[in-house]
C-alpha cells in the first residue's frame, strides 16, 4: 500500500519546523521507533557478538550482513532507504577501520573523529558569531537563493533567536565533547566492551535529549521571529504588485 501520511522532517529538520509545530515528537525527530532500532542494532551487534565470542571477523561478518538486510528490506517494502543507506555508509566505514587494524575497538574510531570535527567546526561558529546550529537550520527552514547577506541579516538581526541558536550551538558542542570525554580513554584501555556501551548509550538518547532541549529554547523566539516578518512578507508582494500593475 503507497504510503498517504506526510512524514516529518527528522534531526535539525525537526528543528527547522520547530516554530510551526504544537505537536513536536522526539520519537519523530530522532527517526521514529524503527528508524531508532535500525540505527542501534548494528552497534548493539556488534559489541554483543565481539564480547561473546572475541572473533572479530565473524563479529564484522554478521555486523555487515545486518547492516545490508536492513537496506534490502527496505527496498522490498518499497520504502525510503535514505536512513538506511546513510547508516550502512557508516557501519561499513566502522568495519572496514576494524577490519584493516585488526582491533575491534577502532569500530568507534569514525565515531571519534566525526566529533572531534563538529566541535571544531560549531566552535569556529560561535568564534565568529554566526552559530552552526543556526545556520543549518535556517537553512533548512528558507534556502538561500539569492540576497544571502540580507537571509544572514535576517535571523542574526533577531537578538532573541540568534541568542537561542548559540546557546543550543554550545549545547551539542557539550555533547559532543562529552562523548571524547567518557569514550576515548575507554578506547585507550581497549576496554571494547565498555567502549561499545558508552557509545550506545550516548548515541541515540544523547541525540534525542539534545534535540527535545534545542526544541525547546529555540521553539518560541523561532515562533516570534515568524509571527513578525510574514507582515513585512506580505507587504512586499503588496509593492511589487503595484509596480508591476504600473
Amino acid at each position: 500500500m503507497a504510503e498517504t501520511e506526510i512524514k516529518k522532517r527528522t534531526g535539525l529538520g525537526a528543528l527547522a519546523d520547530a516554530g510551526d509545530a504544537d505537536d513536536f515528537s522526539v520519537i519523530d525527530a530522532i527517526g521514529g521507533p524503527r528508524g531508532v532500532v535500525e540505527s542501534m542494532l548494528p552497534g548493539v551487534v556488534f559489541v554483543v557478538m565481539f564480547v561473546i565470542t572475541s572473533d572479530l571477523h565473524l563479529t564484522i561478518g554478521v555486523s555487515a550482513a545486518l547492516a545490508v538486510l536492513q537496506v534490502i528490506v527496505r527496498l522490498c517494502q518499497r520504502q525510503s532507504v535514505m536512513g538506511a543507506v546513510s547508516g550502512l555508509l557508516a557501519v561499513g566505514i566502522c568495519l572496514i577501520w576494524a577490519w584493516n587494524s585488526h582491533e575491534a575497538r577502532n569500530y568507534y574510531m569514525f565515531g571519534f573523529l566525526t566529533n572531534a570535527f563538529y566541535i571544531v567546526l560549531l566552535a569556529i561558529s560561535l568564534m565568529v558569531r554566526v552559530p552552526g546550529l543556526g545556520l543549518v537550520i535556517e537553512f533548512i527552514r528558507t534556502l538561500p537563493t539569492e540576497h544571502l547577506r540580507a537571509w544572514l541579516a535576517d535571523w542574526r538581526g533577531d537578538k532573541a533567536l540568534n541568542r537561542a541558536y548559540t546557546i543550543i550551538t554550545a549545547l551539542w558542542i557539550g555533547v559532543f565533547s562529552l562523548r571524547l570525554v567518557v569514550q576515548v580513554p575507554l578506547y585507550l584501555s581497549n576496554q571494547v566492551g565498555w567502549l561499545g556501551t558508552a557509545r550506545l548509550l550516548m548515541g541515540i538518547p544523547f541525540w534525542a535529549l539534545a534535540i527535545w532541549v534545542s526544541y525547546l529554547i529555540v521553539a518560541t523566539p523561532m515562533h516570534r521571529h515568524k509571527t513578525l516578518a510574514e507582515p513585512n512578507a506580505d507587504a512586499m508582494d503588496d509593492n511589487n504588485e503595484t509596480e508591476e500593475q504600473h
